[in-house]
């Protein structure tokens, strides 16, 4: 929790005059009582109209200043929650951004989106009544305790006999509590990855008449949560009913006394209800107090939670730009020996994989379902690090390619055409920021998208919903395409990015990368021979290992895993349609 408190830093003047604002106001509140037994003992007991006027009004003049202090104070401590959430909830995007697949493999991202929700906005309330109480509460115990003596000693001591008691209670619930807030979290982060996973596969539950079973499971883990939030509750409630009763037994107490001590005319009956008064500021703020600590304990584990992300190292490292200031152009790429595993994995997913791909080359990468072709092309871009071997583009290794010349020089089209909530064209710019509509139409018109944009009324300012479902399947693959391509990088892979396209269009999207004046090294992971056939050189994958490579022609010959493919596909009486 220390380490996150450095994007406080910059609320340093409202973290002060909050709580200063606050003493101020708890200053003029520890006079009130005083004010209230003058009234009792010289106005009441006097008879002496004017003199209560005058101290009512002095009441009431406390009051306002007290109120106005609050106010600023309220504002600071506004200020500085939401500004301080809001510099951790960049930071803690800005770090999950950094790290790499691996590193987002093994936390999930349910657990990311429930402390960049969740335990942020409890930073943030606790943060909040923090700059507003955490001094306040026990400046208002404490001098009402000091008050009490300057009253009457004895009477007092009933003060000092059960603060000490209500610290015990206090701070004992609050050392069982942390722990328990913790799971409490973590309990979360399960309801979250289940609803995750319920709400963006509803679809297949559906199909599959699994929604009894899946709302069966969704309420264990609820009910789980539910639990345990059940006994940090209990364990909690206990903090007020202990803390009134030990109050209001010093409450009895206390009359007890005052009551002697003013028959024997040692006390006033306005100084025994100044006492009165005092011991109920102290419950009141004892009671905020123990609130305090409730949110405070949850605001520390949450913290705790955040502080783990951000002391996620990255498992990657890319050297700067200025110490590879001149890496050669790119085009070429080259496997050398390259083997992959997984963290966590029992097996490797890719084994001693080799091959060399000229630039301009298209190269058709092909297997079984689990056979690693997405895990192939994703070490291009390094989205995941070999474990054995090397690949080099340009003839560098890529572990000399500063991060962001890298994934400059490679478009790539993931297996799960993804768009964003905007615009056609602020989805397009992606691919580069500074992008002419003449180069939007460009790459458009190569990934056979341009029909995409004339049926739009608004053409490319036509508005997306949430990942792009209000276009078909191949509208958003074809977009997702020319996505890439409006960078025109060196390196262009597919990763099975034509899979809702039609052969016709398929093949017409093969014809126009082929036509493309600055011919790319491509990339094109399929399950369809037809989709590969004419590439310079196809791999074929099984179970991790190159079961072939060569040429359609060379394949067939040779090739019994991609022969069976091909075999699969294609009938002796007719041929797909091919580019």
């Amino acid at each position: 929790m220390k380490k996150i408190l450095c994007y406080l830093k910059s609320y340093k003047k409202e973290c002060i005059l909050g709580p200063l604002f606050k003493m101020l106001e708890a200053i003029f509140e520890l006079f009130v009582p005083l004010v209230v037994a003058s009234i009792i003992d010289k106005g009441i007991a006097g008879g002496d109209a004017s003199y209560i006027v005058k101290m009512c009004l002095l009441m009431a003049a406390l009051g306002a200043i007290g109120l106005t202090n609050t106010l600023f104070a309220q504002y600071f401590a506004a200020k500085a929650a939401v500004g301080f959430s809001a510099k951790l909830r960049h930071a803690l995007l800005s770090h999950i951004q950094r790290l790499s697949y691996t590193d987002l493999d093994r936390l999930g991202t349910a657990t990311l989106t429930t402390r960049m929700t969740s335990d942020i906005n409890q930073i943030q309330t606790g943060t909040n009544l923090a700059i507003r109480l955490l001094l306040r509460s026990p400046f208002i115990v404490f001098g009402a305790m000091i008050m009490a003596f300057t009253v009457d000693g004895k009477s007092a001591l009933v003060f000092a006999a059960a603060i000490p008691i209500l610290s015990v209670i206090v701070f004992g619930i609050m050392l069982v509590s942390i722990p328990l807030y913790r799971k409490v979290q973590n309990r979360l982060d399960l309801v979250m990855k289940s609803t995750s996973e319920n709400l963006s596969g509803v679809r297949v539950i559906r199909a599959f008449r699994k929604e009894e079973s899946e709302i069966a499971s969704f309420e264990s883990e609820n009910q789980a949560l539910t639990d345990m939030q059940k006994l940090v509750g209990r364990i909690s409630a206990l903090m007020n009913p202990l803390t009134y009763a030990v109050i209001n037994l010093a409450v009895i107490a206390l009359i007890w006394t005052g009551a002697l001590r003013v028959e024997a005319g040692v006390l006033t009956q306005g100084a025994v209800v100044a006492l009165y008064n005092y011991m109920s500021q102290i419950l009141v703020e004892l009671i905020k107090l123990a609130n305090l600590i409730i949110t405070l304990t949850k605001t520390v584990a949450c913290g705790n939670r955040i502080q783990s992300i951000l002391e996620t190292k990255p498992s990657q490292k890319f050297p700067s730009a200025e110490e590879n200031a001149e890496v050669p152009e790119p085009g070429s790429v080259v496997f050398d020996h390259v083997s992959l595993t997984y963290e966590g994995a029992a097996a490797p997913s890719l084994s001693d994989i080799s091959f060399a791909a000229k630039k301009g080359d298209v190269i058709g990468i092909i297997g079984g379902t689990g056979s690693g072709k997405t895990s192939l092309v994703s070490l291009i871009p390094r989205f995941y690090d070999t474990t054995e071997g090397s690949i080099r583009i340009g003839g560098t290794d890529i572990m000399q390619y500063p991060k962001e010349q890298l994934r400059s020089d490679i478009g790539v089209v993931p297996q799960r055409a993804l768009l964003f909530k905007g615009s056609i064209r602020k989805n397009l710019l992606w691919g580069k920021g500074d992008a002419s509509d003449a180069e939007l139409y460009e790459a458009l018109e190569t990934a056979q998208a341009l029909d995409v944009i004339q049926s739009k009324e608004k053409g490319l300012d036509e508005l997306l919903t949430e990942g792009g479902k209000n276009l078909s399947g191949g509208q958003r693959q074809r977009l997702t395409i020319a996505r890439a391509l409006v960078g025109k990088p060196p390196i262009l892979i597919l990763d099975d990015s034509a899979s809702a396209l039609d052969l016709a269009t398929d093949a017409a999207l093969r014809r126009a990368l082929r036509n493309l004046p600055d011919q790319p090294t491509i990339f094109i992971v399929s399950q369809r021979t037809a989709s590969i056939r004419f590439a310079d050189t196809i791999l074929v994958l099984e179970d991790g290992q190159l079961a072939g490579m060569g040429n359609h022609e060379e394949l067939l010959a040779s090739c019994p895993v991609y022969r069976e493919i091909h075999e699969s596909q294609f009938t002796k009486e007719g041929n797909a349609h091919e580019a």
